[in-house]
Order: C-alpha cells, then structure tokens, then sequence
C-alpha cells in the first residue's frame, strides 16, 4: 500500500467517517463501496474523507479494526470478571460464536477473500484485528489458568486455535455459503455449549 499514513483518530467527523463507512462496506462489499456513498452516508464532503482517509483500502481496515477491537475488549472484560475456566470460556464464546456469524462479521471475511489476489493487506489486518487479537488473549486466559492448576495445557496457543475452531461448529461454515442465514438462540447455545464441553474434555483437570 506504500507509505504508512498517520489517521487522525479523533473528532465527530473521525466518527461520523467511520459510521458511514461502516454502512455501505457492509451493504455494498469492499469493491461496490465508493466514496461518493461514504461520503454522503456520514454526513462529510469528499475533501473530510480523504483528509483523514486518503485510501478506501485504509478505510475499511479501520472499520473492520475497531469492530473486531469492540468485540475483544467486551469479551476480556468479563472473562476476567470470571476465572473459572467453564465460566471464563461459556463468557469467551458466547461473544464469539454471535460475532462470526454476524453480518459485519461475514461481510468482512467475504470482502478479505474476494480482495485477496489484489489487496492482500486488508486480510492481513483482519486477520491482525481479529483472529489473532482473539486468539492471543485466549491465549493469555488459558495460560493464567494453567498457572492457577485450572487447566491441563502443554501447547497454549495450539490451544486457543482449538477453542477458535470450535466455536465454529456447525453454524459458521452454513453461514459462509449462504446455506442458513438466520440463527436461533437455541442453535447458538448449543454450538457455545459443545464447544465448552469438547475442549474442557480435553484440557480440564
């Protein structure tokens, strides 16, 4: 993408840029999105879009980083109001099992895929804002846990891959092919559920 930009992270045009990106990333994908829309949808003209976004592609990183970065804050705040390791996990996934199958959620992992060849950097901060900010503080629990005698685990972060990937029994894979769209509390506690039981079978002490 070239030189790094410095994003002033700040101000109600800051947040009003952000909100309307939001929208239309989410309603036209990544590459029908223009900034014409962006523009009109928050409210700003193009010249207060560019003066703190000067790239689409540094746009979309932004929005996909505080949502992921939104997700993961809610969810280690209350893991560490609960230490206990079913607690701490039942908390963990019922923030992450919802989240992959939002539709922000979705829309950005289809943007990432689809972009991939040509923009590789808007998976890569995805992956930077989401997966792997998910998985480190996983990760961080897990490892706190094992010290306290709570669980049973040689290879943390093998470990929290695990969890990640259990949280996506089932539900997240119909989701991505469009297969089901709309899902019950039901299914989702089940999925949170089994996800919780499988990896303490394995790891609990």
């Amino acid at each position: 993408m070239g030189e790094a930009v410095d994003i002033v992270r700040k101000g109600r045009k800051y947040d009003q840029v952000v909100a309307g990106a939001r929208q239309v990333f989410m309603a036209d994908g990544f590459e029908g999105a223009s900034v014409d829309d962006i523009a009109k949808a928050a409210g700003v003209s193009k010249a207060t879009l560019y003066s703190y976004f000067p790239d689409k592609r540094l746009l979309f990183m932004e929005v996909a980083t505080i949502e992921c970065d939104r997700m993961a804050n809610e969810a280690v705040e209350q893991i560490e109001a609960s230490k206990e390791p079913r607690a701490a996990l039942t908390v963990a996934a019922s923030k992450l099992v919802p989240f992959l199958l939002s539709d922000f959620s979705q829309s950005v992992f289809r943007i990432c895929v689809a972009e991939r060849d040509r923009f590789p950097e808007l998976g890569r901060a995805f992956y930077a804002a989401g997966p792997k900010m998910g998985h480190d503080r996983l990760a961080e629990y897990m490892r706190g846990a094992v010290e306290r005698g709570e669980l049973n685990i040689e290879d943390v972060g093998m470990a929290a891959d695990q969890f990640s990937e259990l949280c996506k029994a089932k539900l997240w894979i119909r989701a991505v092919f469009g297969i089901q769209s709309e899902f019950s509390k039901a299914e989702i506690a089940q999925v949170i559920e089994n996800a919780v039981d499988t990896f303490l079978a394995r790891y609990g002490v």
